[in-house]
């Protein structure tokens, strides 16, 4: 085996125990809020601090990686997720919790931050799509195993976040094998300031930070708000888990296909095809929301459709950017996952808080097919390098 090819198995794996507690630490703490009488606005409200701890670091995160290389900002952003992950049990308090996912989504975004760019920089155009497709399938299987932890509560509410972090601790070890390297540097205009490569990045590829916004908004909404809706309606714990995991599954089972795919007939057409079936599965969905095997099998097939937005959403990026503004490019994709993310919680804690017993899927719905009209007639700078 090449360095490269165990280079790519190491930032796989750090990727997938990323998404195994982030998958655990949404459904787990609504979960154990909602237990604890807390509303489900402020549930909402709380889960949004992992996406304003992205937000936070954002435009610090991009000179140290030019600067000091991927292996330190993996490094940093690993060694702060575990730590936060450790400190969950030591007080329950609405407030210590939220500045613990405000830090975990600190150092989860310095960790995605660092292998996407490297994984897109150090990867040929002809296999990025698979190589990308392998990331957003390492995440999704984490993301997908995590929520069937959440029950673990039931034995001891610090157990779960005690297992997440030790896994957190074994996979952030790997990279201390891994070589450090440098992103390409900058030349002409992009070398001006932060500001001038954030314009010429949202000149070339605006149209592919759309996908990860609508991947945010579904990770967040379902994750930290479904179970919510669900325990309303006398959901049965074990399967509300089972539901949010078979989103996941669907994302994982069409990850690879979908990204090879996008590979032959172009990233475009396979994400607006993508978010309109997703958006139709949900709208079918909404009709039959109180049949919990009916919305699983939603979720599932949903799943299969829009799971795959944030690793076609970068590479679509790739596509239409620049190398040396690469990092940049992946930095505002973290960005718009961010908003995406933030707005999920947000406005559906507040629907759940005004129509608390009706049509929490249709949101979803219409908002995917805003989103796929938007990429079908937007229109981007043409790349000419």
């Amino acid at each position: 085996m090449s360095y490269n090819q165990r280079r790519f198995i190491i930032l796989v794996i750090i990727v997938s125990i990323s998404g195994f507690s982030q998958g655990m630490l949404l459904p787990l703490i609504s979960v154990i809020f909602e237990g604890d009488g807390v509303s489900s606005t402020l549930n909402g409200l709380n889960a949004t601090g992992l996406y304003i701890g992205t937000l936070l670091i954002s435009p610090f995160i991009e000179q140290p990686l030019r600067k000091y290389g991927y292996k330190p900002i993996i490094v940093f952003g690993g060694a702060l997720v575990f730590t936060s992950l450790i400190l969950f049990p030591f007080w329950k308090s609405v407030m210590f919790w939220f500045i613990l996912r405000l830090l975990i989504g600190i150092g989860d975004h310095a960790l995605h931050f660092a292998t996407q760019t490297w994984i897109t920089t150090s990867t040929a155009s002809h296999k990025l799509g698979k190589a990308m497709s392998i990331y957003g399938l390492s995440f999704g299987i984490g993301f997908a195993v995590g929520p069937l932890f959440v029950p673990l509560i039931k034995i001891s509410e610090s157990f779960p976040f005690i297992v997440s972090s030790a896994l957190c601790l074994v996979a952030w070890s790997l990279v201390f094998l891994l070589k450090n390297e440098k992103p390409e540097t900058l030349a002409g205009d992009a070398n001006q300031n932060s500001f001038s490569r954030y314009k010429l990045a949202v000149k070339y590829g605006w149209i592919a930070f759309l996908p990860p916004f609508v991947y945010g908004f579904l990770e967040s909404s379902l994750n930290a708000l479904f179970p919510v809706y669900a325990l309303r309606k006398d959901f049965n714990l074990a399967y509300v888990s089972i539901i949010l995991a078979s989103f996941s599954i669907g994302a994982i089972l069409m990850q690879f296909p979908l990204g090879a795919l996008g590979d032959k007939i172009g990233r475009r057409k396979v994400i607006v095809s993508g978010l309109m079936v997703g958006s139709t599965f949900f709208f079918i969905g909404n009709f039959w929301e109180n049949s919990e095997i009916f919305v699983a099998a939603t979720f599932l097939l949903a799943g299969m459709s829009v799971g795959s937005m944030f690793s076609l959403g970068i590479t679509y990026m790739t596509d239409l950017t620049p190398k040396e503004l690469l990092p940049t490019g992946n930095l505002l994709c973290g960005i718009f996952f961010s908003l995406g993310s933030l707005s999920g919680p947000l406005l559906g804690g507040l629907y759940l808080e005004v129509f608390p017993d009706s049509g929490f899927l249709f949101v979803i719905s219409v908002m995917l097919l805003i989103v796929a009209i938007v990429i079908l007639l937007g229109k981007t700078k043409k790349l000419s390098i």
